[in-house]
């Protein structure tokens, strides 16, 4: 990781440098063109100064990671499916934003629209780092496509975070703690292996937590990724207990629980975006339902790296 930021330094150096000597050409030559592209390079210096200054917060165990997102409808219906199909496109579009590559584990269709669940992968460096300020409770209000009456609807859909774990991390699963049930796959990617019991669904007893994947062909493969998506699920349970042990000693009432309203998506009768933690608002909802999610995470990772040093 320190081999990365150093590189990364003298690469924002050179760039850096190469303005300074576009700059004194353009200035000898009278050249409008180089001033142009002097302008240009200046923003794209801003823009990756900026992600230098988050990896430096992004610090933490695992930061670095892939990341594993989960996300499920909240009680609702159709409503609430649409809403967590809308996230689901939300972060694809950001993970394609970012240059980052997806892959999804596990889907549930839902019952008319939508999508009950899913589980991805997203494979980045620092994609935990980023996405774990999206763990939590969004909140959807809109007038509803599915009503014929035209009124307005507030739907909801948790999103959990966890990193993907390196094979060395130890995280004790005892077998008896788990139940282990073989299904065959279903809805979008599931098709090709639907004529076999090829996925699986893992209990984890003590916590309650399910993890299930009809990914791969062979039920080995699909049992092997919920194992691993059990030990990220195990991981970020622990480490959450950890917070709130912490934000209980410091005497900070704020709830930290995965259930807790992260933000909310306004649509009608104005359309706004905010954030509840940080109270960053955007007026263009559309466009962070497009992806734009830079500003919600940045603000999230400041606001964290603030309060640790207080």
């Amino acid at each position: 990781m320190l081999e990365n930021q150093k590189n990364t330094s003298a690469r924002l150096k050179g760039q850096m440098d190469d303005l300074f000597v576009l700059t004194e050409m353009a200035e000898e030559e009278g050249d409008m063109s180089l001033l142009t592209e002097v302008r240009e390079g200046i923003q794209k210096l801003r823009d990756d100064l900026k992600r230098f200054e988050l990896t430096h917060i992004l610090s933490e165990p695992h930061d670095a990671s892939n990341a594993i997102v989960t996300i499920h409808a909240g009680a609702g219906g159709t409503e609430a499916q649409d809403w967590a199909e809308m996230l689901m496109r939300m972060y694809l579009r950001w993970v394609e934003r970012r240059g980052f590559h997806a892959q999804i584990l596990d889907q549930m269709p839902g019952d008319e629209a939508g999508i009950k669940g899913v589980t991805f992968l997203v494979e980045g460096e620092y994609a935990y780092g980023y996405l774990k300020s999206e763990a939590g409770v969004h909140r959807l209000v809109r007038i509803s496509p599915f009503d014929a009456s035209g009124r307005r609807h507030t739907s909801f859909a948790s999103v959990f975070v966890a990193p993907e774990l390196d094979e060395n991390i130890d995280i004790e699963i005892n077998e008896k703690d788990l139940r282990i049930d073989t299904y065959r796959a279903s809805g979008a990617g599931g098709q090709h292996v639907n004529k076999t019991s090829s996925a699986v669904r893992i209990t984890h007893l003590p916590t309650n937590i399910v993890v299930q994947c009809q990914n791969e062909r062979s039920q080995h493969k699909n049992k092997a990724i919920a194992m691993k998506m059990l030990m990220a699920r195990l991981y970020e349970r622990e480490m959450a207990r950890k917070d709130a042990e912490k934000q209980k000693i410091h005497g900070d009432k704020k709830e930290i629980a995965w259930g807790s309203q992260i933000r909310s998506y306004t649509l009608q009768p104005y359309q706004l975006a905010k954030d509840h933690r940080t109270g960053l608002e955007i007026g263009n909802v559309q466009a962070v339902l497009d992806g734009e999610l830079d500003p919600f995470i940045e603000a999230y990772l400041k606001q964290k790296a603030q309060q640790s040093t207080n």
